[in-house]
């Protein structure tokens, strides 16, 4: 056996969180070693669960051809969220109470995934949030766990890109009118603002607006010499399509979630002069990048995005805990603690801090949308 691909985990019919807790050792025993991930695999942020499937899945094939953890196979099943954080709590009560769950991964938003993070703290199962960027996530306690950048440190780098690496004075900011994006954007204000520039508008949206028209005709009359976008690429890719309707010629800047080769599919012409930072880009000559973007492409026959790579990396940072820490709860989340060196595709390394359970060390790279496709932005 290798992967799983499977969306609903089968019930084992153990009633309660006692005796999931008493059982949570017992995975070493069994005949694969399984993680528990919650995402959206339907509903508007179906995308992003697609994208983790694919980088999952390429990670497990790798993984198991290479004898699994120890002699072992790495297996996962995967729970439809649909974003919602009703569902993640309802997940997380199935998770907690199946013994084979060692770990959880996920789920997309940072909002869905804090629903579920008491749960999980007070049942000892290691949450492993590798898109959860709110500065609060890892504060439920010390099995919540991110390999994602928080945008405390985002916001502050992109502020400065702004300001000091495009010029930019008085900003318009859009933003999605969600936990996360509202964090972004005072995060990215109050940056702005302490180097000296101005915000001359804030305008949130909800995740399904379509029609910025009237959005942008305020922000146009603010005269703002750039524009910021805290949203994902779907949504930013429309706003980028109705800036240029709009005739606001100004250079727009997006937070990293925009990097995609699908914002600019949809975008079209309108994303060229885009910029946005990544710590990922298909581009990037590191050896550990290039190896992911060839395999990932020979399987799948397109370009990866960061998404794509994120996912490859939680499963491949987990599987080298197990391998070297153990396989139960327990050791899972004393081994994230202690790991250090690990190569990846995101990071050059990868190691966690051990207060803040967050990924150390990280490098931003500004990137340019020139000719259909992202490069790296050399001022």
């Amino acid at each position: 056996m290798t992967k799983t691909s499977s969306f609903r985990i089968t019930r084992r019919g153990l009633g309660g969180l006692a005796m999931g807790l008493a059982m949570a050792g017992a995975a070493a025993a069994q005949d694969t070693i399984t993680i528990g991930v919650t995402g959206p695999k339907t509903g508007p942020a179906a995308q992003y669960g697609q994208a983790w499937v694919e980088g999952f899945d390429l990670a497990l094939d790798a993984i198991n051809a290479d004898g699994g953890i120890n002699g072992t196979p790495l297996e996962y099943v995967f729970e439809d969220s649909q974003n919602d954080p009703r569902q993640t709590v309802a997940i997380a009560q199935k998770f907690i109470n199946d013994p084979k769950i060692v770990v959880e991964v996920g789920d997309f938003s940072s909002t869905s995934s804090m629903a579920a993070s008491p749960l999980y703290q007070r049942a000892g199962l290691v949450q492993f949030g590798f898109t959860n960027s709110h500065p609060d996530f890892t504060k439920a306690g010390d099995y919540i766990w991110s390999s994602s950048i928080p945008q405390s440190q985002e916001q502050p780098l992109l502020a400065e890109f702004a300001y000091e690496g495009l010029g930019m004075r008085k900003i318009a900011v859009l933003h999605l009118n969600t936990d996360w994006g509202t964090t972004a954007k005072n995060l990215f204000v109050e940056a702005f603002e302490a180097l000296g520039g101005e915000i001359v508008a804030a305008e949130g949206y909800l995740p399904d607006e379509k029609d910025f028209r009237a959005t942008l005709t305020r922000i146009k009359s603010a005269a703002p010499d750039g524009i910021m976008m805290e949203s994902y690429y779907p949504d930013g890719a429309l706003i980028a399509r109705q800036v240029k309707d709009a005739g606001i010629e100004v250079p727009v800047l997006g937070v990293g979630s925009i990097f995609s080769p699908d914002f600019i599919e949809l975008a079209g012409d309108a994303s060229e002069g885009v910029y946005t930072t990544a710590y990922f880009s298909p581009s990037f000559p590191r050896a550990e990048i290039q190896d992911f973007v060839k395999s990932f492409e020979e399987t799948y026959g397109h370009e990866p995005n960061s998404f794509n790579a994120m996912a490859y990396d939680a499963i491949n940072i987990l599987a080298a805990v197990m391998r070297e820490y153990g396989t139960t709860r327990e050791e899972i989340k004393d081994g994230l603690g202690q790991i250090s060196g690990l190569p990846a595709v995101m990071f050059p390394e990868v190691a966690f801090d051990a207060e803040t359970r967050r990924v150390s060390g990280p490098v931003i790279t500004p990137l340019i949308v020139k000719d259909g496709a992202f490069e790296i932005y050399e001022d």
